[in-house]
């Protein structure tokens, strides 16, 4: 395998990552939007609630397939995602009650929030183990400050998650899904490149020089 072959390989197992985490959302977003009555009816929202937990729940479980059969492995973190999106999601279904589903993100974000801040002070970089060849060439030091910093940014988001299911609709909540959570881990991800880069993180740049030397 050549090197554009790799960075083809590596571009496309990002994009893939990103509709593994988030595709089964916008299908629980879309199911519960297609049922939600026009007008509030209780009964007829939590069906709604019901129906997209469902469908949520087996998008789960196709996007973990997918992830197996695409990328040949299997993050932790989609494994621990998985298995709360299921068991959650079961409780929602069988009690009618929203707030399971709604929890899921808050256990999963304090939970790998609290591990990698552990980590972090053990001089463990846990992050390393989730991500596996994420950031090729990013020395210890490095991995060690992005697992502090990802710690914290998760129980970050495990607070907001918390205030936005206290404060909110089930509705607006799960669009802040969408159009809060997305957008900040984005944006939380490049804020830390220039420190990534700083502790070697090879962007590939070195590979396609070199293949561009290579041609005739």
């Amino acid at each position: 395998m050549n090197d554009s072959t790799k960075t083809e390989k590596k571009q496309g197992s990002g994009w893939l990552n990103v509709a593994v985490d988030y595709g089964p959302l916008l299908v629980f977003l879309s199911v519960y939007k297609f049922y939600a009555p026009d007008e509030p009816e209780p009964i007829s929202e939590l069906s709604a609630i019901i129906r997209g937990t469902g469908a949520f729940m087996v998008a789960a479980l196709i996007a973990l397939a997918v992830s197996k059969w695409r990328l040949g492995k299997i993050s932790p973190m989609l494994w621990f995602s998985t298995a709360l999106i299921v068991g959650f999601g079961g409780l929602t279904v069988f009690l009618g009650d929203p707030v399971f589903v709604q929890l899921k993100p808050t256990i999963i974000y304090g939970f790998f929030g609290v591990a990698l801040l552990v980590g972090w002070k053990m001089g463990k970089a846990l992050l390393k183990i989730l991500l596996e060849a994420a950031f090729e060439g990013l020395t210890d030091e490095g991995w060690l400050k992005l697992s502090r910093n990802w710690g914290v940014f998760f129980l970050a988001l495990a607070a907001l998650n918390e205030g936005l299911r206290a404060y909110m609709t089930f509705e607006g909540w799960l669009w802040a899904k969408l159009w809060v959570f997305l957008p900040l881990t984005f944006l939380f991800t490049f804020a830390n490149i220039p420190m990534l880069l700083k502790h070697g993180l090879d962007l590939g740049e070195e590979d396609e020089a070199e293949a561009k030397d290579e041609t005739p």
